[in-house]
């Protein structure tokens, strides 16, 4: 069947195909040819209702950077024999081939300040070369995705109609999300406040999303299936999400669950070296706020799934999306107690700090 994919990019048959990366959505290969190396994946359209619409903004923004900033490292899709960079097969799905980059590297893992900071400075670089790009042209992948008052209706609506064994159990968690509601409140008056600007956002930042040279500098971003317009408290929100815990949002040992204050600075101080003249004095008042945003509304849809019965995200054993969701409680409960120093951390953020990206730095 892959085969006649890269047949209908105008592959011969005598390549090299294996597995590729730790993706959960979609699946990847990495194809060697006499062409060079190449990165075919599969669209899962189970996400994504309608993949041609993450095709087509790919394209125009590509489209525009290649007119308005030819300096900039945006990998596109190659095109098929009949012109087309998203290719359906009946039956079979949705499939793209990008250019393999050369002498780079992704990592799951944050091991040090230096990669935060680097992989703020690429997401904020991407919003930013962009600023020009209209954002209402792109459409909308996932319709919804980062919308917390829709989330948090969701999950009072599973306190109503989800498991009642699961709800009962998971009372103290309920109370706590339930208890920090103002965090709904407060992204309401943001996105009523026109100084909270739609621009082009990537909303997926995890650190795996960049690629980085051998000295762990950043290149640019990747897997921009998600990239829609949006507030930056998305972008950045889930960097402090996945970063500022040495642990996952998988570890079910609470105790290892915590803030480092050194990423939080370094990320602030990465996403600012490029959006600094870019972010009105409201936004920029908004850094740890984007914190609260993401880590409550991650916990609010791994703990809507649980009392629903996994339908969602579904479940290794039980009880899989209740530990992801105290995980995630846990770690805002963390920030929110320091909250005072990390506001303090990003008021004084422009000191332009040395973040060494080596590993072991």
């Amino acid at each position: 069947m892959l085969d006649e994919v890269l047949s209908a990019f105008g592959f011969r048959n005598n390549n090299n195909i294996m597995a590729y990366g730790n993706g959960l959505i979609n699946r990847t290969w990495l194809v060697s040819s006499e062409k060079g190396d190449f990165i075919l994946q599969r669209v899962n359209d189970d996400v994504f209702s309608d993949p041609f619409i993450i095709a087509g903004n790919i394209e125009s923004i590509g489209a525009w950077l290649e007119e308005h900033r030819p300096d900039a490292v945006f990998p596109r899709p190659l095109r098929s024999i009949t012109g087309e960079s998203l290719l359906y097969l009946e039956d079979k799905g949705y499939y793209r081939i990008y250019p393999f980059i050369k002498n780079s590297t992704t990592t799951d893992v944050v091991d040090t300040t230096g990669q935060a900071y680097e992989a703020a400075r690429k997401f904020g670089e991407f919003t930013h070369i962009l600023s020009g790009f209209p954002a209402s042209r792109l459409g909308e992948t996932i319709p919804d995705f980062h919308n917390l008052s829709l989330r948090y209706r969701a999950f009072r609506e599973a306190l109503q109609k989800g498991n009642p064994q699961r709800i009962a159990n998971a009372a103290p968690l309920i109370d706590y999300l339930e208890s920090a509601s103002d965090i709904v409140s407060e992204y309401e008056r943001i996105t009523s406040d026109p100084d909270f600007r739609r621009r082009v956002t990537h909303h997926d930042t995890k650190i795996s999303n960049v690629l980085f040279d051998s000295q762990w500098k950043g290149l640019c971003v990747i897997d921009l299936d998600t990239v829609m317009p949006g507030y930056f408290i998305s972008d950045v929100g889930d960097m402090l999400r996945t970063y500022l815990s040495p642990v996952t949002e998988e570890e079910s040992d609470l105790s290892k669950v915590m803030v480092r204050h050194t990423y939080f600075e370094a990320i602030v101080e990465g996403y600012l070296e490029e959006m600094r003249d870019e972010l009105t004095p409201r936004e920029k008042d908004a850094f740890v706020y984007a914190g609260e945003f993401m880590m409550y509304m991650q916990s609010l849809r791994f703990l809507t799934d649980h009392l629903n019965d996994d339908i969602y995200y579904g479940s290794r054993y039980e009880g899989h999306n209740y530990i992801r969701a105290s995980n995630q409680a846990t770690l805002l409960q963390r920030f929110r107690e320091q909250s005072p120093l990390l506001k303090a951390i990003a008021d004084k953020a422009g000191t332009r700090v040395i973040f060494s990206p080596q590993p072991g730095d």
